[in-house]
């Protein structure tokens, strides 16, 4: 595909990488200028820089005085592995209890709710079979017997025109 240029000379557009303009008056868009962050933004941004390096200081003290401490280090190292251990205990707990309520939730889909659809797709099936009677016994006669009696009544109609005719043609 080829388009001309501003100066007139003939350019493949498939190798040219500028997009072509909308209107030659149009002016390229340009980027949306950056709005300078808020007070907010800047108090959040420089809490949680405090907090990083409060962390880090704060790991470094601690790495420090148990490498200078052995005894109180190894101290530390079993109360958290006591911690942990009851924390798995709490965490198993849990699990064993979510899998019971899945196990109840199962059993109530199984028993009790898929009775109940069901029950509702049967209670569908009797109101289509209802329908189907009453449109088949009683919309259909009573559809037919109106088309005889408009049949009829413009039977009627005619002869009494034939009839008014006949009258006064004589």
């Amino acid at each position: 595909m080829f388009r001309k240029s501003a100066k007139g000379a003939i350019i493949n557009i498939m190798s040219d990488p500028s997009p072509l303009p909308l209107r030659p008056d149009t002016p390229p868009p340009t980027a949306p200028a950056a709005s300078p962050p808020t007070a907010p933004k800047v108090v959040l941004i420089c809490l949680g820089v405090i907090g990083i390096v409060g962390v880090v200081a704060g790991a470094w003290a601690l790495i420090t005085h148990m490498l200078s401490n052995p005894a109180q280090a190894a101290a530390w190292r079993d109360i958290f592995i006591i911690f942990m251990a009851i924390e798995s205990l709490v965490i198993g707990v849990a699990l064993t209890i979510l899998i019971i309520q899945l196990a109840v939730l199962t059993n109530m889909l199984r028993h009790e709710i898929k009775p109940m659809l069901e029950s509702t797709s049967e209670t569908i099936n009797t109101v289509r079979g209802t329908a189907i009677f009453m449109s088949e016994r009683l919309i259909e006669p009573v559809v037919k017997l109106n088309s005889y009696v408009a049949s009829i009544s413009r039977a009627v109609e005619i002869i009494n025109a034939l009839f008014s005719l006949k009258r006064k043609g004589n």
